[in-house]
């Protein structure tokens, strides 16, 4: 974990208002980041994407709950390269894998760590339209940090939790080390 990343996205407009799933026609709002390597958590708005990129080149293996499917995506509409070269985690992958479906990430924090998210993506952009920045730092960062402790707890126990249909708690194995979807090795810009 010396130098990983974990990060989430929040936008500025929904699905909905781009006419379907068209991560291409999205607009970051914010973006929550830890950094093992310096213990220390970050939040980029839309005009300081650039600065982020030069650090997620730079680093080491990103950790992220949809990343793949969502949050890299949609910052790929602003970055030259692509950001799922670069070496990364997804949890919600690795989940769909084993079960066969996906579960949201407030469902799996609930189960595993007895404490979910603090609200759902949806508040955010009506917060971004209310121009309320520091509201959404405060919730993209809980789901960075929930994000980071469901990761942990995965890495240390090899399985997470989830409540089935019925009702009965499960576990959802996983292994977490040294894995990513993508190459070990990190190129400038992601090329």
């Amino acid at each position: 974990m010396s130098n990983e990343i974990v990060l989430d996205i929040e936008t500025q407009n929904t699905f909905e208002e781009v006419g379907g799933y068209f991560t291409d026609k999205l607009k970051v709002s914010l973006v929550g980041v830890y950094y093992y390597e310096t213990d220390t958590w970050e939040s980029y708005l839309e005009p300081d994407l650039p600065a982020l990129f030069q650090k997620l080149e730079k680093g080491g293996r990103i950790i992220g709950y949809n990343s793949i499917g969502f949050d890299m995506p949609v910052m790929n509409n602003y970055y030259t390269g692509d950001l799922l070269k670069l070496p990364q985690l997804d949890i919600l992958r690795h989940i769909e894998k084993a079960l066969g479906h996906r579960i949201k990430l407030d469902d799996v924090a609930k189960a595993t760590l007895g404490t979910g998210k603090s609200g759902h993506g949806l508040q955010a952009v009506t917060w971004w339209k209310q121009g309320n920045i520091e509201a959404i730092r405060e919730y993209c960062l809980q789901d960075v940090k929930v994000t980071k402790e469901v990761y942990e707890f995965g890495c240390k126990n090899g399985y997470l939790l989830f409540d089935d249909r019925t009702g009965e708690r499960r576990a959802i194995p996983v292994d977490f080390k040294d894995v990513a979807e993508t190459p070990q090795f990190n190129f400038t810009m992601g090329f």
